[in-house]
């Protein structure tokens, strides 16, 4: 039973997904999809081919929130856990230093002339994995070790913060999501009570600057920028987003930190969980799903439990399209299941960054 005022858009309608084409690839299908959907259907403004914004969806209430994604850069755990998260969808990433004065640090530091060319996201080397969070979204698997009681534990980290938004407009059908590079800053992050306590700085600056940052009841994060140098809203509340359509930094095995586009993460922080379905395979439909045919031994924690797995190809000379057959299932905070479909990743002209999906409470 639904916990939440649930407002569904019915319809019923007939979709047809459409080849595009750029000057160098062409995605071809093996005809119009056609997909009869009844439930409610959203189009998250993700912002077209530079994807700008990241927007939080509560499936129950059919509501959207869009936040511009270079605007914050450090999420600061509301939980139990003493956990600060960064900003994977601008390309961030960070290292432990072996000193705990942050005003000692700067850029002709020896360990900081080291690190610096392998602490970025997309340099094919394996050990670049170890510079982000944890990608299943564990919250044990941050880059930043756990903050310690003990103050003389925690550690100075050299932070690349990434990159702006990008603002260039692609060939069709392609992406453009990185701008200029934003830089490097200096933190230390303290603990005071239940409160956290942050230090940061420009790389060559001799001094720093500190704020106290609290947990937020009923929210994931507290999140904070340095453009602003205060705390900002970022995420709904907890308990009032299920799905994220991100860009995202994910790992490769082998090939370390690698930048995603078009990609949905869950909100497993909160108990979401979700699974994937391929009908081709499972001999299962959208449209014919029902809550009986849930498996709840398939509910997945990991955040990427949908993640790119909507969408097929996008590598290198190669645009992405959708897959005919995959569907997912979805349980939120509250224990109401949905099934999901995505129609579309192009608008009508093919220009990237224009997802559209459709999704049903089971009853």
């Amino acid at each position: 039973m639904i916990n939440k005022f649930f407002t569904l858009f019915l319809c019923t309608s007939v979709l047809a997904f459409t080849s595009c084409s750029s000057d160098d690839d062409t995605i071809t299908n093996s005809g119009p999809i056609a997909i009869i959907v009844e439930g409610a259907s959203l189009s998250p403004q993700i912002g077209g081919p530079n994807e700008q914004n990241q927007v939080y969806i509560d499936l129950s209430t059919n509501v959207s929130t869009n936040v511009q994604r270079d605007t914050w850069d450090l999420g600061f755990y509301s939980g139990d856990e003493f956990r600060v998260t960064i900003n994977g969808s601008i390309y961030m990433a960070t290292a432990a230093l072996a000193s705990t004065d942050i005003d000692a640090i700067n850029s002709s530091n020896a360990e900081v002339v080291d690190l610096q060319p392998g602490v970025k996201v997309g340099t094919y080397d394996a050990i670049s994995g170890t510079y982000i969070d944890g990608p299943s979204g564990a919250i044990d698997a941050t880059a930043i070790n756990e903050i310690s009681s003990v103050e003389a534990d925690n550690s100075v980290y050299l932070v690349n913060l990434g990159n702006t938004v990008g603002t260039t407009a692609p060939a069709t059908g392609s992406v453009a999501t990185k701008g200029d590079h934003r830089g490097w800053k200096k933190i230390r992050v303290l603990k005071s009570g239940n409160d956290y306590i942050l230090q940061y700085a420009d790389l060559d600056a001799t001094t720093h600057q500190e704020v106290t940052i609290s947990k937020t009841l009923g929210y994931n994060f507290t999140h904070f920028s340095f453009d602003t140098n205060s705390i900002i809203s970022v995420e709904p509340a907890q308990s009032e987003w299920d799905l994220n359509f991100t860009v995202f930094t994910d790992e490769i095995t082998g090939y370390g930190a690698y930048g995603y586009s078009d990609f949905v993460v869950i909100n497993a922080k909160s108990e979401v969980e979700a699974y994937k379905i391929d009908g081709e395979t499972e001999g299962l439909t959208y449209s014919e799903f029902t809550k009986a045919d849930v498996v709840n031994a398939n509910f997945s924690e990991d955040q990427r439990a949908i993640g790119g797995n909507w969408r097929a190809g996008g590598g290198p000379g190669q645009l992405p399209a959708l897959y005919d057959t995959v569907f997912f299932i979805l349980k939120d905070f509250d224990g109401n299941v949905y099934k999901i479909k995505f129609l579309s990743m192009y608008n009508d002209a093919g220009e990237r960054g224009h997802p559209q999906f459709v999704y049903s409470l089971l009853q």
